[in-house]
């Protein structure tokens, strides 16, 4: 097994469950890859190393005694929205935060199912915005080119990934906060169907917009941690039937009719396509239907979709500032998005979710003709570090459309995505796609993704610099 990189998740289960390597060293090597890239690619606001090794020893003494269980030992990370008893939940915010008291569901499900949570990873302020910056950790660098963002808001989850500090990482998605890093890094990023992996102990998140999702190097391991994390709490909300999407990985998915979409959802600001990104789009296309699929371009009928998004956004934003013990340090951008959602968070609010049944009817009848929705993650590669940082609200929604108009319809309607691999633009710069599906279509776009792996074979490719020590100090 490889040293300076993290070898794959199920890679590490299986060395672990035959006695190849302890869950000490692993630990171990993982702790040394974070410290040698923090000052560089500053993936991690929380590392547990005393806690980690102690849990190791623990894990190692399991498989001696003959315990086998999916990850057991395995370290892995989680992005610093989700609550790690012991910790503090900081989500991007400035200030001092408590300890918590117990871990979240998807937290409690990767432990029960063995692995190891060696650290917090970084995310923008509330999980905003389509970068990884703020003034409570500073910047989160792309593995690929240390002066680019690795995306938002799971950028942290992302860099440590693409990097090979951890085999994979949960992050959260609620206008493509999965899909997008997983884009701009060169990585497997799966928004599950909503309500998959719990977001205990909320009920439901940012008003159901926002879902947990998982982020690794290959299908395999993306899926294999999505089962590992999945299932519900009494008090979720959401709580779709249970699927096993991992065994999806290894299954041929047939002949497939698939929709080539190309144009944005409405949106209120011009967001064109970057020529560069649709040629990569259009290229995975034509892999597709030299594969045997039919491509064809359609698009969904859209409507108007994004007037059901603004409320649903921002009053999850009010609820999440009201909720903080230090709302006086947030960024005034937050703090103006709290504002809109505390006045769209009645009436408005209610038309927005009622608006979610008839949205499913008219951009679900896509399905009655196609199986899958190919379309970009993003419209552009990814910005420079702090090209977003300094805007103004308005500013930085102008920004945000322009680069990521895509990924956000799919968090209104709570159906499962898959971003893949497209390619490197401008230098070396990765892109990606979204495999995109109905209600718990889960398995389909993982045997998809699967199928195109083995074509383009995207994780044989690592970052020049895993460790881009003369990168600028954040």
């Amino acid at each position: 097994m490889t040293h300076d990189r993290a070898a794959g998740l199920a890679e590490c289960a299986r060395a672990l469950a035959h006695g190849e390597v302890s869950a000490r060293e692993l630990v171990e090597r993982a702790l040394t890859r974070i410290e040698a890239t923090q000052h560089s690619l500053n993936a991690f606001r929380v590392v547990r190393a005393e806690a980690a090794l102690s849990e190791a020893d623990a894990a190692d003494r399991e498989l001696a005694a003959g315990v086998r269980r999916p990850l057991l030992g395995v370290p892995v990370a989680v992005k610093d929205d989700m609550d790690v008893a012991g910790e503090p939940t900081a989500f991007g915010c400035r200030g001092v935060f408590p300890p918590e008291a117990e871990d979240g569901e998807a937290v409690r499900r990767l432990r029960a199912a063995g692995a190891i949570v060696i650290g917090k990873t970084n995310t923008c302020e509330l999980g905003q915005w389509p970068f990884t910056e703020g003034p409570a950790f500073g910047a989160t660098r792309n593995p690929w080119h240390a002066e680019h963002t690795p995306g938002g808001s799971s950028g942290g989850s992302a860099a440590a990934v693409a990097a090979g500090l951890v085999p994979a990482a949960l992050g959260s998605d609620g206008a493509g906060s999965v899909r997008i890093p997983a884009s701009w890094t060169h990585l497997i990023g799966i928004k599950p169907q909503r309500g998959r992996i719990s977001t205990w102990p909320r009920a439901e998140s940012f008003q159901g917009i926002t879902v947990n999702g998982t982020l690794a190097r290959t299908v395999a391991d993306a899926a294999l941690l999505l089962d590992a994390a999945s299932g519900n709490h009494d008090g979720d909300l959401h709580r779709p039937p249970a699927l096993r999407v991992s065994e999806a990985a290894g299954r041929e998915p047939g002949r497939l009719r698939i929709a080539l979409s190309l144009k944005p959802p409405f949106t209120a600001l011009p967001a064109p396509l970057d020529p560069v990104v649709r040629a990569r789009v259009v290229a995975l296309a034509e892999r597709l239907a030299a594969l045997g699929h039919t491509v064809e371009e359609a698009e969904p009928r859209y409507g108007q979709i994004g007037l059901t998004f603004i409320p649903r956004a921002t009053a999850g934003i009010a609820e999440r500032v009201r909720d903080l013990p230090h709302p006086h340090l947030l960024d005034r951008r937050t703090l103006g998005a709290a504002r809109l959602g505390r006045l769209l968070g009645g009436a408005p609010l209610r038309v927005a979710r009622r608006a979610e049944a008839s949205l499913h009817r008219r951009i679900g009848a896509l399905f009655d003709t196609y199986d899958v929705l190919l379309a970009p993650t993003t419209a552009a590669p990814p910005p420079r570090i702090g090209s977003m940082a300094d805007l103004s609200g308005l500013g930085t929604d102008r920004a945000m459309i322009a680069a990521c108009p895509y990924a956000w319809p799919w968090n209104i309607l709570g159906w499962p995505g898959v971003n893949v691999p497209a390619g490197f633009v401008d230098g070396g710069l990765p892109v990606g796609a979204q495999l995109l599906g109905p209600a718990n279509s889960e398995p389909l776009l993982v045997s998809l993704a699967a199928q195109l792996e083995a074509d383009q074979r995207w994780h044989e490719h690592w970052p020049p610099h895993g460790a881009p020590a003369d990168s600028p100090a954040v």
